[in-house]
């Protein structure tokens, strides 16, 4: 019997992004949408704390008495933030973590059945970092850059993640694809032990990473394997004033 494993969440929020500014603190049904990732997060998590690099962001998160902790500004993904939050809460709390939870700021329907999911990964001690995936129900998403496809070994590990359809189907119409093969996509949150989390956030940038701008693609060049479960449950990303209202429509 292995050790009960200690589990921290982690909610990176920056305020500046491109396509939406300010979109953490947007108001979705009388609450702030980083206030409702964090409420999802805490079904699933004891320890919850959103990592932000913006002083805005902080007090609205002490105004619902979430946690939160402040880092660099600097940080070109959610990973890289994780793993400066995860050292800073260590300092802070004197407690140890053996895996970091990394949950999108920008869903605030995200299921606790989710983060279930992904924590039982790490029932197997060999898991390193885990994901999850869908099966593709809509055709148009294979086709669709913004959907990550993924293809798995018999061990549900990944073997690559790609913007294009993997695999090819060979002598088959392409409108015939989605019917003659369970694709998978990809669903944006992870976990990892926190001595992988802190290793992986040390690497350079690999050709494949670059290429396909999908990080995961540095951390398997690298030899790290990436656990995976299956989801049934669709993730609602806000990037835009037109996805916040229609997943308001969705769900309020």
């Amino acid at each position: 019997m292995h050790k009960k494993l200690s589990f921290l969440g982690i909610i990176p929020a920056r305020y500046a992004s491109t396509r939406f500014p300010g979109k953490p603190l947007v108001d979705i049904g009388g609450k702030t949408m980083i206030q409702r990732v964090y409420e999802q997060a805490s079904q699933s998590l004891s320890e919850v704390y959103i990592a932000t690099d913006d002083a805005r962001i902080e007090k609205a998160v002490s105004d619902f008495n979430g946690k939160v902790i402040m880092t660099s500004d600097l940080h070109k993904s959610g990973t890289d933030r994780c793993s400066e939050a995860l050292i800073k809460i260590v300092q802070k709390t004197g407690h140890n973590f053996d895996v970091v939870v990394n949950i999108q700021g920008d869903e605030p329907f995200i299921q606790p059945e989710q983060i279930n999911k992904l924590i039982q990964c790490f029932d197997d001690p060999a898991t390193d970092i885990a994901t999850l995936v869908m099966v593709v129900k809509d055709s148009k998403d294979l086709f669709n850059p913004n959907h990550v496809k993924v293809v798995l070994n018999k061990s549900k590990k990944a073997l690559y993640f790609s913007r294009s359809i993997i695999p090819y189907i060979r002598n088959i119409e392409q409108d015939k694809w989605a019917e003659s093969y369970n694709y998978l996509k990809h669903i944006g949150i992870y976990a990892y032990k926190s001595s992988v989390l802190k290793e992986i956030t040390n690497l350079s940038s690999s050709s494949l990473e670059m290429a396909e701008s999908l990080e995961q693609n540095r951390w398997l060049e690298n030899g790290y394997t990436i656990r995976t479960e299956l989801t049934e449950y669709e993730s609602y990303s806000i990037d835009s004033p037109e996805d916040l209202e229609n997943v308001k429509k969705k769900f309020l």
